[in-house]
């Protein structure tokens, strides 16, 4: 469903019966869906009146055979009540969806003491928390917003769904003249977004408490004009769904601290290692690295997921002697700051929604005349960043970018789609054989 009042009141509904929430994107293609329905074995999707449609024929396609509940239905939910039921801190609470390198969606298994520590950490480094205070879900709930109800939820604060269901900027300041306190989940394209309308309709934002930004790249110039027109109200997060919202974060003092001498630099940063979890950056033989040094980023601690939801194979390769490689590459400084450097999953952010290269390219390649294609990501002022597609047509084929898009189209969601495509002759390449992606970022900038 689109964020909603009825999203969080059948999560918790869930969870109370002992089962398992499993939050979907209200924007995945109804393959999309289909796929996580029946990966996962949901016997319920519970959807809206808007996604109905997509949501029935997606579950009648389960081997399951998920049923499909309107929120609207509170009779059909009272019938299908299963009671109270007592479960552990190690029971499973959320599946969180998210694609891997290979385009194939893996279940990040979330247990209830990852949501507990993750709400508890929330406490320790992002901000406070009042009963008068709230948080305006502007971005999708099934994922950050969502997340970040939990604290406020243990606080007992308000929450809002804006009318619109999503981020208007003159929806949110709108909402900022009648509420206090108010903290924003934001992707750093929402926070870009939002101060763009500012600048062209002034207005002050008495009722905003924090931005809580995270989820994509925030470009120095950006937080620098951001902390310009809105002030010190920023806080950033980096984690991933195996570490929910739970990393290292930059904090509300270090956006305001404009004396220290590495100001700039540590804007350009993730911040440091939350309370509980311990952060390393180790070579790809898994010796740990110098600051300064680039590696992978791994992570440990009771935020950490219990591993991936049926695919033992990649829990084995994600997970490794309790700790989590994130496929993120950075550096730690001599102070503990953490600059991510480069995705080694070459993952696409854009609009604060993950797009990962090969369910695009697996897509396309199989489209008749397509003979190689590479997917990678090029900067956009208001998306973060957008996807291009590099096609290489088969001799003599006839093959056009409309009609690529149509595949696509049919197959994933909208905003996953390619908007250019480039045919050139040939992708460029290693001795290996592998595409050479940076070059082809290269001829982008």
């Amino acid at each position: 469903m689109g964020n909603s009042p009825a999203f969080i009141e059948v999560l918790f509904a869930t969870w109370i019966a002992g089962c398992i929430a499993v939050p979907v994107n209200a924007k995945l293609h109804e393959r999309e869906l289909e796929f996580i329905l029946d990966h996962c074995g949901a016997r319920i999707c519970v959807t809206d009146a808007e996604h109905g449609d997509t949501a029935k024929a997606a579950a009648g396609a389960t081997r399951a055979g998920t049923r499909v509940l309107s929120e609207s239905d509170t009779t059909a939910m009272r019938e299908t009540a299963l009671g109270v039921i007592e479960q552990s801190g190690n029971d499973p609470a959320w599946l969180f969806y998210t694609s891997g390198t290979t385009g194939q969606p893996k279940g990040a298994i979330l247990t209830h003491r990852n949501l507990l520590v993750m709400t508890l950490n929330y406490f320790c480094d992002q901000d406070t928390i009042a009963e008068h205070d709230a948080i305006i879900h502007a971005a999708p709930m099934s994922h950050g917003s969502g997340l970040w109800a939990l604290p406020h939820i243990a606080k007992g604060a308000l929450h809002i769904v804006p009318e619109s269901g999503g981020f208007e900027p003159p929806e949110i300041v709108n909402l900022l003249r009648v509420y206090s306190g108010v903290t924003l989940f934001a992707a750093p394209t929402m926070v870009h977004r939002l101060v763009r309308h500012l600048e062209e309709h002034p207005a002050t934002l008495d009722g905003l408490k924090t931005i809580s930004y995270g989820g994509g790249p925030m470009y120095e110039a950006d937080i620098l004009r951001a902390l310009e027109i809105i002030g010190p109200k920023f806080v950033q997060l980096y984690g991933q769904g195996e570490s929910p919202m739970t990393i290292t974060g930059l904090s509300r003092s270090d956006h305001a601290a404009v004396d220290q001498p590495r100001y700039r630099e540590r804007l350009r940063s993730v911040g440091t290692v939350r309370t509980g979890c311990e952060v390393r950056i180790v070579h790809e033989d898994g010796t740990i690295l110098a600051p300064g040094e680039v590696g992978e980023i791994t992570v440990r601690g009771d935020v950490v997921m219990r591993g991936y939801w049926n695919d033992a194979a990649a829990t084995a390769a994600t997970l490794r002697d309790g700790w989590l490689y994130t496929g993120d590459a950075g550096a730690f400084d001599a102070d503990g700051y953490l600059t991510l450097m480069d995705r080694t999953k070459d993952v696409i952010i854009s609009g604060g929604s993950n797009i990962y290269p090969r369910e695009v390219e697996d897509i396309l390649a199989a489209q008749s005349g397509v003979d190689q294609v590479a997917v990678v990501g090029r900067p956009n002022a208001d998306w973060g960043e957008e996807v291009v597609a590099f096609v290489v047509l088969a001799p003599e084929a006839s093959v056009s970018a409309d009609d690529l898009d149509r595949a696509c189209l049919a197959a994933i969601a909208r905003f996953k789609r390619p908007k250019e495509y480039f045919f050139v002759h040939e992708l460029p390449k290693n001795e290996y054989g592998k595409v050479l992606k940076r070059e082809l970022r290269g001829r982008l900038s």
